[in-house]
């Protein structure tokens, strides 16, 4: 997900992402959403949230 798109979900939740990079936005918007702010932090690259719309974006960054 861009972070254009990331931006577009925040605003929705209106969530000021002003000054913040696409991992703080992503970490704010978890809270909101009563999830665990676990973006970027499988360094295992194991996650069990299933269900998470972050979950791909996430375990990329540990497949680079």
């Amino acid at each position: 997900m861009n972070i254009q798109e990331i931006r577009a979900i925040a605003k929705s939740h209106k969530i000021d992402f002003t000054g913040m990079e696409k991992k703080e936005i992503i970490h704010s918007l978890q809270r909101d959403e009563g999830n665990f702010d676990c973006y970027g932090k499988a360094y295992d690259g194991v996650c069990d949230q299933e269900a998470c719309l972050w979950r791909e974006d996430c375990l990329s960054l540990f497949r680079e």
